[in-house]
């Protein structure tokens, strides 16, 4: 069978050029050189740089209200607390575009600054039964060959606290939700063991990954990541359990932090962590030299919980290395890890990169190398999804063949 596509003229990020063969959506081969196979259509890539397609490892498609009216952040009344945010999100989805319209627009946001692999957790429990995961589900059909989708069933009102979770969260795996999720067992639903015997019993039923949202802090959150991870181990689901924000992480003495890292790195339990503004957030690099994997996202987009969000995974990168410090060239290629290899390791990606046999999604980016990428987040960009062109200049397009 003749080569689909030669993408010539390719910069790599170890600094090497040279040309990329694409047939039938996989790289077959990279040549590090400039030599061009015949009788083959070539797109040249002018020597911009290539990276793997971005990996989105936290978002909301469902309550986001980019491409809608804007909505004026309410603060809570007494600090942080998710009931409340909870309540302010009900509200402002009452009034809010059709779902399947704004989630449209964030899909497009998103692919059009270079992600091509997705994690989105959608609500599903007693307040909103399965109508959310309905229509996303609808959504990401539509989008199957411009990104993939893993969705969430996400217990955004508990799960023992709302009637008819449990069996909810059961019928949405069936439906075609990909991870179960779950929220806060002890703040939220005020029974870590009972709240996880439902997440851990759905997983376990039909084989599908674990993801849970834990905003609890201090030791609190700490006692709850050790039993997430215990109960992992247990059940022998190593590296296929998430726990997204763990904020505790980042409020705790380093003698607790050190030996909680290595509970994560035994269990293979994943930590998602979007260094949000105002909270303290997993510090990176302890977990990182422990074997944990952290990976990013961008989480909430103008939406109920905050105004901001561009759905740019590097500028997720840029954030994140500048909350931590990250100055040099090896701390700002972490950062650029955090958003790409990571982040497929976390959602277990097959396929994923920029080798022979993986998929050809990938982004090319006006830049000198990641670091560059990472500071600066270049515009400009073209997205490619198994070698066709999906975006340009931040907008989804059909594919034509070129760059």
């Amino acid at each position: 069978m003749a080569i689909d596509r030669l993408f010539a003229n390719a910069r790599f990020a170890d600094g090497s050029r040279g040309n990329m063969l694409v047939r039938d959506g996989r790289i077959v081969a990279i040549e590090r050189s400039e030599h061009r196979a015949a009788g083959v259509d070539v797109i040249d890539l002018d020597h911009a740089l290539v990276v793997p397609g971005f990996v989105e490892g936290h978002i909301h498609l469902d309550t986001s209200f980019y491409g809608d009216t804007w909505r004026p952040h309410k603060p809570c009344t007494k600090g942080f607390d998710v009931r409340e945010r909870v309540a302010f999100q009900a509200e402002n989805l009452a009034a809010a575009a059709p779902m399947d319209v704004r989630a449209r627009n964030q899909l497009d946001l998103c692919i059009g600054h270079g992600t091509t692999h997705m994690r989105s957790h959608v609500m599903v429990d007693g307040s909103v039964g399965l109508k959310s995961l309905e229509t996303i589900l609808g959504v990401r059909d539509e989008y199957r060959d411009l990104i993939d989708i893993q969705l969430v069933a996400f217990p955004q009102s508990g799960i023992l606290s709302s009637p008819g979770t449990p069996q909810l969260l059961d019928e949405a795996i069936k439906l075609g939700a990909n991870v179960v999720g779950g929220l806060d067992p002890a703040s939220f639903d005020r029974n870590v063991e009972g709240h996880l015997d439902v997440v851990f019993g759905v997983a376990q039923r039909h084989g599908v990954d674990v993801d849970i949202h834990l905003h609890d802090a201090g030791m609190l959150g700490a006692f709850e990541i050790e039993q997430i991870a215990t109960r992992t181990r247990a059940l022998g689901m190593e590296g296929h359990v998430a726990v997204s924000h763990a904020y505790g992480l980042g409020d705790i003495p380093a003698d607790t932090l050190k030996k909680i890292a290595d509970i994560l790195a035994r269990s293979g339990v994943a930590i998602m962590t979007n260094a949000p503004g105002s909270r303290p957030f997993p510090p990176i690099m302890t977990l990182r030299a422990a074997g944990v994997t952290v990976f990013s996202g961008n989480d909430n987009i103008r939406d109920s919980w905050w105004p901001y969000g561009d759905g740019d995974m590097l500028g997720r990168a840029m954030m994140i290395g500048y909350r931590s410090g990250f100055y040099t060239d090896e701390e700002l290629g972490i950062a650029f890890d955090l958003v790409t290899a990571a982040g497929a390791r976390a959602l277990r990606l097959e396929d994923y990169g920029l080798h022979i046999g993986a998929r050809a999604d990938f982004v090319t980016l006006k830049a000198e190398h990641i670091q560059e990428a990472v500071v600066a987040r270049p515009a400009g960009r073209s997205v490619f999804k198994g070698g066709r062109l999906t975006a340009r200049d931040n907008r989804v397009v059909k594919d034509t063949g070129q760059a």
